[in-house]
């Protein structure tokens, strides 16, 4: 019942807010084809459910062929990659937007995990990847929450994809089961919520309140301890 009401869900909502929100993808629309790349949308496959990929749709923020420079599909805080309207389109999230298309034919949820490359999805261990396969991934979830300021984390470590592999994934993945084991309306609709919220008040720990069994990681001190590491080996 839970994914039958999901799925009517997603649907509804996702049908309502593309129609809302005409007035705000028209402008996006035009400035992106007035500056920058003169491109709108951008296409990345994702891992979805059962591991069947997708693409995902997001409106153009970075460079042609950006994966193929510098830390690839790793974007960090500053990255040069990124086009002067991308900045304001990721820092809002509104480059997430087109996203209500995937939701719509049934290729995400509002709420799940968070779609990955495969790449990425190949750094988390046997069980996240399990878990994380039988459900559908997200516009928003518990993983967007908790690194609501990813780039800026990674952009702490002094060598990034490395700090992603051994830090950031696996806790992404601790995440994910969390939300495999706990995923019901209520819970979408508290990180509906909770997504709003930490636009608002991105500082706010208020997720750990409502959900305090959530895994906890100080990601600040990671960084640290990971660079320590690394001085400690050169």
């Amino acid at each position: 019942m839970y994914y039958i009401l999901k799925r009517i869900f997603d649907i509804i909502l996702s049908f309502i807010a593309i129609v809302c929100l005409t007035p705000v993808w028209l402008p996006i629309i035009i400035a992106l084809l007035l500056t920058g790349e003169h491109l709108v949308f951008y296409l990345q496959e994702r891992i979805g459910i059962n591991e069947k990929p997708f693409f995902v749709y997001k409106f153009v923020t970075m460079v042609k062929n950006s994966e193929k420079m510098g830390t690839g599909t790793i974007t960090l805080r500053n990255d040069t990659r990124v086009l002067p309207l991308g900045r304001f389109l990721r820092k809002t999230k509104l480059n997430e937007l087109p996203q209500l298309l995937n939701i719509f034919l049934g290729h995400m949820s509002i709420i799940g995990p968070r779609p990955l490359v495969p790449k990425g999805f190949a750094q988390y261990n046997d069980l996240a990847k399990a878990k994380i396969s039988e459900m559908k991934p997200g516009l928003s979830g518990i993983g967007s929450i908790i690194f609501r300021d990813e780039e800026h984390i990674i952009s702490l470590a002094k060598n990034p994809i490395e700090f992603v592999k051994e830090h950031l994934q696996p806790h992404k993945g601790n995440l994910e089961i969390w939300y495999h084991e706990h995923r019901s309306l209520w819970v979408d609709t508290m990180i509906v919520f909770l997504t709003v919220w930490v636009v608002i008040f991105p500082k706010s720990e208020l997720v750990y309140k409502v959900f305090p069994s959530l895994p906890k990681k100080d990601l600040e001190r990671a960084v640290e301890e990971f660079n320590e590491g690394l001085e400690t080996r050169d």
